[in-house]
């Protein structure tokens, strides 16, 4: 599943850009982006360069404001306990979500990495860039790792950088997404409750 505004109810870089001042910039682009209107990467390199002089402690106090989606840890247990395996893939950073995995006991994670020296957040990157493709590609990996084909995958996403997941995964759903997003999946979740998605998994 993607994990800002899907996982958990927030963007985690417009909690960052609250820190560097830049929070109405950095929401206008994230929302163009999830609308498909701007190409990701572009997007994704200009809003993280807003964030340069951020202090690296501030991402303790970021991931103590992430707020889980409602049902979240249901629909994680759910899966488990049929015997299945839940990964987390995002277009956000590493150093938030890699505590949150563990928390969750995720078996699966990836997401961006935050270029930090001498404590600050430099304003870059490090490393390949999780877009949408790099989403699709992480699902198949993930998949084949479980020795299961990608018919027997879903994938829980809202913004077009999920559309990819999407169309190799078994069963998609669009949950509170943008129009074009909804277009594409299978399944449309406009509730905030992520408990709505383990009926259609059929896990029984």
């Amino acid at each position: 599943m993607d994990v800002d505004s899907t996982l958990i109810q927030d963007e985690v870089i417009e909690l960052l850009a609250d820190f560097a001042g830049t929070r109405a910039e950095v929401a206008a682009v994230t929302d163009a982006a999830m609308r498909g209107e701007i190409d990701f990467e572009e997007s994704l390199r200009s809003r993280v360069a807003t964030l340069a002089g951020v202090k690296e402690s501030v991402l303790t106090e970021v991931f103590d404001q992430v707020r889980l989606s409602v049902g979240a840890e249901q629909l994680i247990h759910a899966v488990h306990a049929a015997g299945g395996r839940v990964g987390a893939v995002s277009g956000g950073f590493n150093q938030i979500l890699a505590p949150l995995a563990a928390k969750l006991n995720l078996d699966y994670y990836r997401a961006n990495q935050l270029e930090i020296k001498d404590g600050l957040l430099t304003g870059g990157l490090l490393g390949k860039i999780i877009d949408r493709r790099a989403k699709a590609e992480a699902l198949l990996e993930w998949a084949a790792d479980f020795g299961e084909e990608p018919a027997w995958t879903a994938a829980i996403g809202d913004g077009a950088n999920d559309l990819d997941m999407f169309e190799v995964a078994g069963l998609s759903f669009a949950y509170n997404a943008k129009p074009m997003v909804r277009e594409r999946a299978d399944v449309t979740i406009d509730t905030p409750d992520l408990t709505l998605v383990i009926p259609h998994l059929k896990l029984l």
